[in-house]
Formats: C-alpha cells, structure tokens, sequence
C-alpha cells in the first residue's frame, strides 16, 4: 500500500512519508543510523513497516514509549522480552544492536516533527477542491463501487462536517479505525472468533467478544480474515490522481 502514495502528490503529509523513507546516517549525522534502519527493517518491519510507521504492529514514530527512550534503555527491556500478550515474540539482540535501532527510531520522529510542523492545521480547503464533484458521484454510484459498502445518506452522510478538509481526503485511501475479524480454528477443533490484535507470519492474535485476548501460532491453527477494509486496499492499485480529487470534491458536498 505505501508504494501508491505517488498518487496523493497534492497532499503534503507525502513529504512525511518521502522523508521518512530517506533518512541516512548523513540527514542526522550518526554513523550509526544506516545500521540500526538496517537491522530494523530485518528484525522489526515486517509487524511495524519498514520505516516504523506501523503495519500489523503499531507505529513506532509516535510511540510514547520510544520519545521517552534514552539509547535503548527502554526499546532494549521490550525487544528482549517481548509482548506476548500482544503477540510480539523476544528477540535477542547485542546492546549494539538495540541502539542502533534506538537512534534510527529517534532520527524517524525526529523527521516525523519537523515535517508535521511544515503541514498547516487548518489546510485551506480551496486548495484542495480541484476536482468535479459530479464526476466524483459519478466514480462512487458506478466503477469505483464504493456505493456497495457505503452510503451517501447513510454512513457518509454530513462527512464533510465530521472531518477537516485535510484529514478527509486522506481518509478516502487511507479509512481506519477498523480492525480485520478473525475466525481461528486450533488443531483440536474449537473455534475462536473475534477482532485482529496482532498478525503476521508467525503468529496470530484476536480478542474474542468477551475482550479475551487468544495467541497461536499460525502453522498450527486455521485462520479466515475479513478485513473491511480490504475494498480500499484493492482500489489502491487502480486509483488515478483524478478519481481522487473527484471524490473529495462530492465528498465535499454532503454536509
């Protein structure tokens, strides 16, 4: 999904997702930021994304837990030991290598805050209105098929007044606040159903509807995934610049 940010050249948080991506051990002057971004990536990215931002795991960037760590003192106790209740396993790295780790998560919310403090607050909603409203409605009732799972007088309906300009246009390719449900079958049978805590390819977490939290390994259960947002996700891949600022335009109107 990061690959299609190309598509929101009009939004400025991309310079967020540029920069972060670049960060070298040059922009902050330590040695020891390529090699800590390196081991990240290896160790961390496939739950937390390859720049930290989050992925099945929760973004680092913003981490209360990272501003707070000083060279490792507190990223280090959490590598080692794991989350198991959250579905993150241990993993033994060399003092070394945690903080290296540390100052490349540093160096990432450093850029995260100077980036942030370019975007304005109240982005004026005039610069972003270039679309066709019509031709918006258009793409939502017909090849964009959003009106199979939303409603303009329903779930949508007075958007516009729920969001600032700025943060409803990112929310048009990137929604959230919805977790994927899972049903996991365990080699004995017994199902298990519920929201998705934690996934990747080893192992698997859901908090069932009586908020216990259940962990497997995935080569040892059956797993079903319905991601509600797995409609976004797909239409990622065939959004154009246009059909964009088209829906932001009517998504405009429904106030």
């Amino acid at each position: 999904m990061r690959t299609v940010l190309v598509i929101f050249l009009f939004v400025p948080v991309l310079l967020l997702a540029q920069d972060l991506d670049n960060v070298s051990p040059r922009q902050v002057d330590s040695s020891n930021v390529g090699a800590g971004k390196a081991q990240f990536q290896q160790t961390c990215g496939f739950c937390h994304g390859r720049d930290a931002r989050g992925a099945s795991g929760p973004d680092l960037i913003r981490s209360s837990l990272v501003s707070h760590d000083v060279n490792g003192n507190l990223i280090g106790p959490v590598v080692h030991k794991g989350r198991p209740e959250k579905g993150m396993p241990a993993f033994q790295l060399s003092d070394t290598q945690i903080s290296n780790i540390a100052q490349y998560l540093h160096a990432q919310a450093k850029v995260a805050a100077s980036v942030s403090q370019r975007i304005p607050s109240e982005y004026p909603v005039e610069k972003l209105l270039v679309g066709d409203a019509a031709a918006g409605q258009t793409y939502f009732n017909g090849h964009g098929n959003c009106f199979s799972c939303h409603s303009s007088t329903g779930d949508l309906a007075h958007i516009a007044s729920k969001y600032k300009p700025f943060d409803l246009q990112t929310r048009i390719a990137f929604p959230s606040g919805l977790q994927p449900l899972l049903n996991v079958k365990d080699s004995s049978g017994q199902t298990f159903s519920g929201e998705q805590v934690y996934a990747d390819e080893f192992l698997v977490t859901l908090r069932d509807k009586s908020n216990w939290v259940h962990t497997w390994k995935r080569n040892t259960v059956r797993v079903e995934v319905h991601d509600p947002l797995a409609a976004h996700e797909q239409l990622l891949k065939s959004y154009t610049d246009a059909n964009l600022h088209d829906l932001f335009a009517y998504l405009e109107t429904l106030r």
